[in-house]
């Protein structure tokens, strides 16, 4: 290596040590600085720590401080009174706190308390040492050291146990007064100084058409309410009018009628809410009372209604005391008199109408009213001219409030004109009876006087068929045979108008008839074709009446089903049903039918569907008669070609 080389290497090497002198000493002199400093902060520290310590100690919340095992190393006094726990005495782990229902919960605490350093307003319950259940609220945070490494946890608990109960009272309260008010008949709304919704229930919403839950309004402005529900009502102006008077004065308004457009009437108070004199909103209540409303239109209708009647009704009305001394009359009662009030008022009512003789009915029937009956009597009494009349009372007893008997109220019906004409009545049924008598004796006359020529004519007829037997052509002995058909049928018709005429009337007693055994007899004696069954489906019942009217009735029945049969094999079939009321009979055939058109036609006299030489058209019209006569009615059912079925019913007595 050459000189120079060397040289330039010593160099270096003394600016390298020069270079290190001068670090050192930087490096010293920086070293003392920073134990300066480090020492100035310990005892700032160590003054903070001492200060921090004296504030938990003497709070009077409770101070946990806890390693990262859950274990208490630091508490001060209020946390040993609050727990029940000295770490001094005890060892004591969070867990012993945890109450069980509420471990889930305690477990997101310390997890939020890992992951961000600290939990802000846990409330919980715990269980301290003696066992009794606190609530309590929580503010915990990580320790740090001094490389931010967590080492231990600390947490300020308050004891808000007593505070707990007092919201759960408060809750409760709110409750029952929040169901209270939903389930209240009343439409509420409950609204602060600045008209803001505090609460309303489902009838506010109703009778206003609100679409939303009450809930959903807690909050909401209702300054511009009225306006948006002005036209609910038949005045809006003076609905909006009205609110805003109201808000204004601020005074309580009790009774305020509101009419709907639909007719539903509402009534309103305002009451304002004071706490100290200071005003803090008002409440509004709204209730349905148009039924209210229209009961007492109604009553008040009636009231009037019913003393116009009593006013003006066409009978008598007199109310009178215990002691049949004249309280009230009305003006009939005064026209019927010929007294007027002020004439009667204060007078005994017996003695100023009845004779004395009659003077113990009144007595009587006050003494009935006195036991609470009510009755209707006849009387007869003496008008302010001395006219002898005859009244109808019909008397009840009259009640105070309550329900003690002060008197009586008699309706009084002047029928003296009416008996007059009962007897006028009596004696024309009785000669109308005896007319009748009289006319059913000149049928019967007639009825002979006619068929006696018939009789003779037929005679006649077969005499000159006899005599000149053999003489006559063809054309002639049927014209003869005609003539004597003509005579049955002459005969016959005669006997049905007999018949007919005495149908609707009866000169017997009724008696008890059993249908069982007029069947029976008519099935004995009328001529039934073998190929025609009669049947009864069910034993008939036994009914009060006419034996012989009865008889008629089923003959002409029975007679019609088998005289109109076009089938082969022929079926008549009677039954009945019991209405309680009223017994109910069928009687159905097979044969021809009847056309719906007819149906009406049928019961008239004379009235013949089918032109036969046995048909007169008088039988159905003589059912019709005997039916009437039982109370009872008669229709049909009947397809033409398939049969008829009669149906007709007779009153129980």
């Amino acid at each position: 290596m050459d000189t120079s080389k060397i040289e330039i290497l010593e160099r270096a090497l003394k600016r390298e040590k020069a270079a290190r002198k001068a670090a050192e000493k930087i490096l010293e002199d920086k070293s003392r600085e920073l134990y300066t400093i480090s020492q100035e902060l310990k005892g700032l520290l160590d003054e903070k720590s001492s200060t921090l310590e004296g504030v938990f100690k003497n709070i009077n919340d409770a101070y946990l401080v806890i390693d990262l095992s859950a274990n208490v190393i630091e508490m001060n006094d209020a946390a040993k009174e609050l727990f029940g726990y000295s770490i001094d005495d005890d060892d004591f782990n969070i867990s012993n706190l945890i109450y069980k229902e509420d471990a889930e919960y305690a477990v997101s605490a310390f997890v939020q308390l890992q992951e961000k350093g600290f939990f802000n307003n846990y409330t919980t319950r715990i269980f301290t040492k003696n066992k009794e259940i606190k609530w309590v609220q929580v503010n915990g945070s990580l320790v740090y050291d001094i490389n931010k490494n967590p080492i231990a946890a600390q947490g300020i608990v308050r004891d808000i146990t007593a505070q707990k109960a007092k919201d759960e009272k408060l809750v409760k309260s709110e409750n029952r007064l929040s169901s209270l008010i939903t389930n209240l008949d009343s439409g509420i709304l409950l609204e602060d100084a600045n008209r803001k919704i505090v609460l309303t229930n489902p009838n506010f919403c109703k009778f206003f058409k609100i679409p939303v839950s009450p809930k959903l309004l807690i909050g909401q402005d209702s300054t511009n309410a009225a306006e948006e529900s002005k036209h609910l009502f038949k005045d809006p102006t003076s609905f909006v009018n009205r609110i805003n008077e109201i808000l204004k004065n601020k005074q309580q308004v009790l009774g305020d009628e509101l009419t709907l457009i639909d007719g539903t009437i509402l009534e309103r108070d305002f009451i304002p809410i004071l706490e100290n004199g200071r005003y803090t909103g008002h409440l509004w209540s709204y209730k349905n009372v148009t039924l209210r409303r229209q009961y007492r239109r109604s009553l008040e209708n009636q009231k009037q209604k019913y003393s116009n009647i009593i006013a003006n009704m066409n009978l008598g009305l007199m109310e009178v005391d215990t002691n049949d001394k004249i309280l009230m009359i009305n003006q009939s009662f005064s026209e019927m008199s010929g007294y007027k009030a002020e004439e009667l008022l204060g007078k005994i009512g017996s003695e100023v109408f009845l004779f004395k003789n009659d003077e113990e009915i009144i007595k009587d029937e006050n003494t009935k009213r006195l036991k609470g009956s009510s009755n209707s009597y006849e009387i007869k009494v003496k008008n302010k001219q001395g006219k002898i009349r005859e009244w109808l009372v019909s008397g009840a007893p009259n009640y105070d409030l309550k329900g003690a008997i002060i008197g009586s109220i008699g309706i009084h019906l002047d029928i003296t004109e009416f008996k007059k004409l009962q007897l006028q009545k009596e004696s024309i049924l009785k000669e109308l009876e005896k007319r009748n008598k009289e006319l059913h004796e000149y049928a019967h006359i007639v009825s002979h006087d006619l068929k006696s020529p018939l009789r003779s004519i037929d005679a006649l007829v077969n005499w000159i068929k006899l005599d000149n037997e053999g003489k006559f052509d063809d054309i002639t002995l049927q014209n003869f045979d005609l003539l004597n058909s003509t005579l049955e049928t002459m005969e016959k018709l005669i006997s049905d108008v007999l018949e007919y005429s005495s149908a609707g009337t009866t000169n017997k007693e009724d008696e008890d008839v059993d249908l069982n055994k007029t069947v029976n007899d008519l099935k004995s004696f009328l001529f039934i074709p073998e190929n025609i069954a009669v049947n009864v489906l069910q034993e008939l019942p036994i009914v009060r009446g006419d034996k012989t009217k009865f008889q008629q009735l089923f003959q002409n029945f029975i007679s019609n089903a088998i005289k109109f049969c076009d089938k082969e094999i022929g079926l008549v079939e009677i039954d009945f049903e019991d209405k309680n009321t009223f017994y109910q009979f069928s009687i159905k055939d097979n044969g021809i039918g009847i056309e719906k058109k007819y149906h009406d036609k049928i019961f008239k006299v004379f009235h013949s569907l089918n032109k036969r030489e046995d048909s007169t058209g008088i039988g159905l019209s003589i059912v019709k008669k005997i039916i009437d006569l039982h109370e009872g009615n008669i229709w049909l059912e009947s397809e033409l070609g398939e049969g008829t079925t009669f149906y007709f019913t007779i009153k129980k007595h």
